[in-house]
């Protein structure tokens, strides 16, 4: 049996599509609680719908009184009617627009809320969420599912109500003119019904695979754009827009589908209701020639039949929206349900500074996602305030993982880690989080202005402050060579600036955040001579007075840290200074720093030939 590649994703069972039942519905309720804070807004648009509702019924009545006036048979003249007609219409006209504009106030408020809840609660979910999850099927949540939710509330769910109304109300009405022919137009309801389940389930099946599609669709965009560079680098961009074609293509194919049993059910539909239609006007012809029914009757009944065949045509298509919208609202509950690290209705007005001082005791660690392979095993080590110590090592060693851990990122599988002899699980992670900052090898910049990328470390931050940290990161050199200085527009992921530039702008956001804790993940190890030089000397001014974590990578940079701690397999294998280790005969860090020495070497060499 085929299953979901995960919670959102594409790859979905047919057993796992949901049907209109009373778990769907009950799951698809939970969602209508953001209407309950404009219920009276609401309650407000279902009186117009109503009224709207009921003047629509009139104009079979009116029609029929029309009949009896040319008939002979009414108390009124043709020019009263008509007046009346035109003010039924009037009238009809602006209930429908204040029923339109107060449904259209309550959907675009309630999903504006719903859309609020979804981001906050995505945005304060743990990383391992993300591990799970690709960015573009997060952003159809937002995007798609809500959409359609916001479809039903503003459109769907009224014109369900109308349908309803219209159907009980109009077959209220025939009764009264003529209970017989009311039976006998009644008799093709079966048919109708059938056609609506059979055609429904289809349709189900179809939409269902097509919104699913059409989230591959916004994953193949998000990736390809949050990865340009590499694009244009291979010369991929045929690739890529063959790669969303056959994306497109399948959302085509299958909305075809849908369409196909859309198109079949309504054809089905307008074919029994005009042969409703055409038996309700022969058996009604009979009545009339009996004397039973009078013509005026027999073209009111004839009106409402029409009225009430579109209503049951209505409520096909409309089961058709509620299919979609329960699985919309699903694939929202189900991240709405997942538990947050943190509560983002609550913010931490105290904050409370930590010394620094660092221990991990025997931390052994499993990342979720891989719990056959063990990362960390037995890990300790020891930082004390204001001491700088270097992790190195081989890649895959578990040297981010340690710091990741520090950043309570991950749950420990085993061990402790303590902050000035404090478990950081007993910490407020807001707290903890606040107390730490991080300089990494690749840096992410939002899109906007310098300043604000920047002042992101302290957005409470003066002017003055956030021009001081800019200096201290020594980038006021070049963001005054800008024309628009602070104000500068850094581009998507800070592609407007150097690396150097970038490296220079989160050193300058850490500075403003002044932590206790700094973890460098290398900062210089991309960089021309001249930048490193320039970040260099911007990281040991940061560094000054704090505990400091760097993961290395060109050992040359942590010559004068207190403490280096060698890697291997996710255990520490050696520890000591810079001196200390390169004394050990065969050791790994002795080795890493010869096997760098002779790579530096032999390009210079190389650099030297070429001059």
């Amino acid at each position: 049996m085929a299953k979901r590649r995960d919670s959102f994703g594409a790859g979905v069972s047919e057993e796992d599509k949901k049907k209109v039942n009373k778990e769907g519905l009950k799951n698809a309720l939970r969602i209508f609680r953001f209407v309950a804070p404009y219920k009276g807004t609401f309650i407000i648009g279902m009186f117009f719908l109503i009224f709207s509702n009921l003047t629509t019924m009139t104009f079979p009545l009116l029609i029929g009184e029309m009949t009896k006036v040319i008939e002979g048979k009414s108390k009124y003249q043709i020019n009263e009617v008509t007046i009346f007609f035109f003010g039924v219409l009037i009238v009809q006209a602006v209930l429908s627009f204040f029923r339109i504009y107060t449904f259209s106030q309550v959907s675009e408020k309630a999903m504006r809320d719903v859309r609020k809840s979804l981001y906050s609660k995505i945005i304060t979910l743990p990383v391992f969420f993300f591990e799970k999850r690709r960015v573009g099927e997060l952003m159809s949540r937002i995007t798609s599912d809500v959409t359609q939710l916001q479809d039903v509330l503003s459109v769907t769910l009224a014109e369900f109500f109308r349908q309803v109304f219209t159907l009980v109300g109009g077959i209220a009405f025939i009764s009264y003119i003529s209970w017989k022919l009311t039976l006998f137009m009644l008799g093709t309801f079966p048919f109708l019904v059938i056609a609506a389940m059979v055609f429904g389930k289809f349709i189900r099946k179809v939409s269902k695979k097509a919104q699913d599609e059409l989230a591959n669709t916004n994953v193949v965009v998000e990736e390809t754009l949050q990865s340009i560079n590499v694009v244009k680098a291979f010369t991929n961009e045929h690739l890529e827009i063959n790669r969303y074609s056959l994306s497109l293509q399948k959302v085509v194919n299958n909305a075809l589908k849908a369409a196909t049993f859309r198109g079949g059910f309504v054809s089905f539909i307008i074919f029994a209701l005009f042969g409703g239609i055409v038996g309700v006007v022969w058996f009604g012809a009979q009545l009339v020639a009996s004397g039973d029914l009078i013509l005026a009757e027999l073209l009111t009944f004839i009106f409402y039949t029409a009225f009430i065949g579109g209503s049951v045509g209505g409520l096909g298509d409309i089961y058709a929206q509620l299919q979609k919208t329960i699985g919309a609202s699903e694939r929202i509950t189900e991240i709405l349900d997942e538990v947050s690290e943190i509560n983002p209705d609550k913010s931490s007005e105290i904050f409370t500074p930590v010394k620094g001082n660092i221990i991990y005791e025997n931390v052994a660690f499993t990342y979720p996602s891989r719990p056959d392979m063990q990362i960390l095993k037995n890990v300790s080590l020891e930082v004390k305030s204001g001491e700088k110590i270097a992790l190195v090592g081989y890649s895959g060693a578990g040297k981010s993982t340690i710091v990741q851990l520090l950043m309570r990122y991950y749950e420990l599988n085993a061990g402790t880690i303590k902050i000035d002899g404090k478990n950081i699980n007993a910490y407020d992670l807001t707290d903890l989080r606040k107390n730490i900052a991080v300089v990494p090898q690749e840096v992410m910049l939002f899109g906007g202005t310098i300043y604000e990328n920047i002042s992101y470390g302290k957005p409470d931050a003066t002017e003055a402050e956030v021009f001081e940290a800019a200096r201290k990161a020594n980038a006021l050199q070049f963001i005054d060579s800008f024309p628009e200085k602070f104000q500068t527009l850094v581009g998507e992921r800070g592609v407007k600036l150097s690396g150097g530039q970038r490296q220079r702008i989160a050193i300058a956001r850490a500075i403003l955040k002044n932590p206790a804790i700094l973890i460098l993940d290398e900062a210089t190890s991309a960089l021309d001579s001249e930048s490193e030089k320039l970040v260099q000397e911007a990281l040991d001014g940061l560094m000054q007075n704090r505990t400091t974590i760097i993961i290395a990578h060109r050992l040359a940079t942590i010559r004068n840290v207190d403490t280096i701690y060698v890697l291997r397999d996710g255990e520490v294998i050696e520890t000591g200074s810079h001196d200390e280790l390169l004394l050990l005969d065969d050791g790994i860090y002795s080795n890493l720093v010869k096997l760098q020495y002779e790579t530096t070497s032999t390009e210079q060499v190389s650099v030297n030939s070429e001059d």
